[in-house]
């Protein structure tokens, strides 16, 4: 009766704690919680209404501007000089006529900055106007150019169709090689034009940036993003984000685009749409910009709350410390009471089991884990034991043991076991099929009943430790005997499972410590088993018996004779360098051996100097009988010192050859630039056409044989000519500037006086003096 008084004593203690400590943290937590509610609410009012603010005015800027473009666009219509060159039909360019629209009508858009790149193709001419130059269409694409439009469709779609106030919708643009994106406003001339093609087209390239400058009041104020696109959905300008996210929030349900605002994600989205255009506008704002001014009040809210939090937790404490005293009591009864038959309270018994419930489900999980890990740790032992990472021969029992691997015998062989067929494949298919057969491949040699110490190495090979049974085993039997075991499992996987094997084994180790050793020499043994393609099991006293073979390969061979083809004397000295080392470093030929490798090398040397490079130089004759004549049983070093010498006069013969045509091809150049330096399409790219070379490597040619660049040439030999034909009073300065491939006479005149030092015209005068 008493315990039972106490405990609802302690009971009701600890309610009235409770009660207290709740009752003083949510009376001051709720204030702070309606303040916090309040601030957002009016913030969230005000923003949204500078937000929808800002947006109208970013609109009603950007459509007066698009309006200055559309009127640009009705000048022009009306432009009585631009008509009469959109109707002539002549078959001689006007260029008076271009050069005088050209001044008086492209300079219209010195007060918008939406006009500040734009041009005019004229289709009678197939010409491109624009305020500071005219351009062939495929000179222009060159420089201005849309990175998701070829010439072909540029032409087609942009300067040959009929456009009716179109916009071509944000684009990325490359002007000149700097990378940006711009909208397309673009005009057909006259603006009646119906048919399919049109006279003439005005385009106006709006670059992005010049847009978004317009609202960048509402980027750089609120830090947010703008995203404006036509009618159709298409994006004419991106500001603060990317169009992936832009799709995702358009395809989302939940996002309303008939709402003035509303919240998605973490933004303040404020969309508003054009009653001239259709053009939807869009601005987010981040809630914690929005949340500014609130989190102000936050703060406040904060440092009262939290003042009043802390008196409460300290009266907190007071009472937490005040009713402990009978909880702890009641834990050291628990504690005396530990393992009774009596039981004891409710919560005392909940305590004691859940510890105990505790303590024994981490100890099976202790030894769940130990029990699997006990593979792992064996597997790296044993490669650790291969690897030679022990030191003394205790270290490596104690190892042994503690894994729980008898080493009984100190002898043994290593081998390594290869499944075929899978030779550089690394697919995930491919990897797991090699685990099972791997798997399979050490079931069946527990199957065969073999006692073997067996790790992975690779995806596709199998290291085995077999030890002998007696300290005193015959060595040939042994290996008898491993040779039978690997034989019999090589058949039974194979009729099995369809395995195929490969093994390599070392020699017979005597002490534990030497496991290593014949370890390396069963890989050298797999490797010249998978080299020589043998089946069945290679032993390493057999990979060193036939360890007497030249290395010279095929691909080597065909590599030496096409650096030599090339010229590259310093790649083929490296290649035979290569050679000779790996036959004399790494190989104990015989003599025998060492006459055919040179008979090998100097066979290549005879082929090469047959083929076609080399067969019309006259001394070929003496250099093939001093091929012939090197002397195979001289030193490795002396016959590589006389194929060095017949290699630097091949390559010099290659060199020379080269520099024959490099100057065949200046010549051609300079021939074909005299022909036509009258055409004033008269282009290095033409002429690298012409001679059927890269347009770089042609530049680079001709400035290191003839010390000066192409286009200063070209300069030359037009003002020779021009020379000549102000000898002729006959010809204007005008006339002779289009004879000689000028467009422009001014362009003319200027080079000509660069290059002469005086005027056409002064030159004219002191020739009739």
């Amino acid at each position: 009766m008493r315990g039972g008084v106490t405990t609802l004593k302690y009971s009701n203690i600890f309610r009235k704690f409770l009660i207290s400590y709740v009752v003083i943290l949510v009376i001051p937590s709720i204030g702070g919680y309606m303040s916090y509610l309040t601030s957002i609410s009016v913030t969230e009012s005000i923003s949204i209404e500078n937000g929808v603010t800002q947006l109208q005015k970013s609109q009603e800027i950007l459509e007066r501007r698009m309006a200055e473009v559309e009127g640009f666009t009705r000048q022009l219509a009306v432009n009585q000089e631009l008509n009469v060159l959109m109707n002539e039909r002549d078959n001689e360019t006007n260029v008076y006529g271009i050069w005088r629209t050209m001044r008086n009508v492209l300079t219209f858009g010195q007060t918008n900055d939406f006009l500040q790149n734009y041009y005019i193709y004229l289709a009678n001419y197939n010409l491109i106007l624009t305020p500071g130059s005219s351009y062939r269409p495929e000179h222009y694409y060159s420089n201005f150019n849309y990175k998701d439009l070829s010439l072909q469709d540029w032409i087609k779609e942009v300067l040959e169709k009929t456009h009716r106030s179109e916009i071509k919708p944000l684009s990325d643009y490359v002007s000149r090689g700097m990378q940006t994106s711009v909208i397309t406003y673009m005009q057909s001339l006259p603006l009646d034009s119906f048919n399919d093609s049109s006279p003439a087209v005005a385009v106006v390239i709006i670059d992005e940036k010049i847009i978004s400058s317009l609202l960048s009041g509402l980027t750089e104020r609120y830090g947010g993003w703008v995203h404006i696109s036509d009618a159709e959905g298409n994006t004419i300008v991106l500001q603060g984000s990317d169009e992936q996210k832009m799709a995702h929030m358009t395809a989302d349900s939940d996002f309303d685009k008939n709402k003035v605002s509303q919240f998605y994600e973490d933004d303040l989205v404020i969309t508003t749409r054009s009653d001239s255009n259709g053009w939807v506008y869009q601005t987010g704002i981040p809630r914690h910009i929005l949340m500014e001014n609130a989190n102000k009040i936050k703060q406040m809210s904060i440092q009262i709350t939290g003042g009043t939090l802390l008196i409460g937790l300290i009266v907190g404490l007071i009472l937490a410390y005040r009713n402990s005293a009978p909880i702890n009591h009641m834990l050291s009864v628990m504690k005396e009471q530990f393992g009774k038959e009596e039981a004891s309270a409710k919560n005392e018994f909940d305590f004691l089991s859940g510890n105990i419930a505790n303590m024994i489900t981490k100890n099976k999980l202790l030894e769940t884990e130990l029990n699997r890990q006990l593979p792992l740790v064996r597997d790296a032992f044993l490669k650790r034991l291969l690897a030679g990472e022990f030191k003394t021969h205790d270290e490596i029992l104690t190892a042994a043991e503690q894994v729980g691997i008898n080493l009984k015998q100190n002898t043994g062989y290593v081998g390594i076991v290869q499944i075929n067929g899978y030779a550089g494949m690394d697919s995930v298919e491919i990897l797991n099929e090699l685990n099972a057969s791997r798997l399979l491949l050490k079931q069946s040699l527990s199957d065969l009943g073999v006692d073997v110490l067996m790790t992975d190495m690779g995806s596709d090979k199998v290291v085995t430790l077999f030890f002998s049974k007696e300290e005193e085993t015959d060595k040939a039997y042994e290996a008898e005997n491993i040779t039978n075991i690997l034989e019999n499992l090589a058949q039974y996987v194979f009729n099995e499972y369809r395995i195929t094997t490969q093994a390599g084994f070392g020699d017979l180790f005597t002490e534990i410590t030497e496991v290593s050793l014949s370890f390396d020499q069963a890989k050298q043994a797999l490797e010249y088993a998978v080299y020589m393609n043998k089946k069945g099991i290679v032993w390493s006293s057999e990979a060193q018996n036939e360890n007497t073979t030249y290395y010279y390969p095929l691909d080597t061979e065909q590599r030496l004779i096409s650096t030599i083809r090339a010229g590259e004397l310093e790649e083929a000295k490296r290649i035979v360098r290569a050679i000779v080392a790996q036959n004399m470093e790494q190989r104990e030929l015989s003599m025998e051996m060492k006459q055919q490798l040179v008979g090998e090398i100097k066979g290549t040397f005879l082929k090469l100097l047959d083929q076609k490079a080399f067969t019309e130089y006259p001394d070929i004759e003496s250099v093939k009988r001093r091929v012939i004549d090197i002397g195979s049983s001289e030193r490795l070093e002396m016959i590589q010192t006389e194929f060095f010498v017949i290699m630097e006069e091949l390559c010099g013969l290659i060199a020379n050859k080269k520099k024959d045509v490099h100057i065949q091809i200046i010549k051609q150049i300079k021939e074909y630039t005299v022909e036509n330096y009258s055409d004033t399409e008269l282009s290095l790219y033409r002429v690298a056409e012409q001679v059927e070379r890269p347009e770089k490597y042609i530049s680079q040619l001709f400035k290191e044989v003839t010390g000066v660049n192409f286009s200063d040439h070209l300069i030359k030999v037009r003002m020779d000519q021009a020379v000549i034909l102000l000898k002729d009073s006959r010809y204007t300065v005008d006339e002779i500037a289009m004879r000689v491939g000028y467009n422009s006479s001014h362009s003319f005149r200027r080079a000509f006086k660069r290059l002469i030092g005086v005027s056409p015209s002064a030159y004219r005068q002191s020739i009739d003096e």
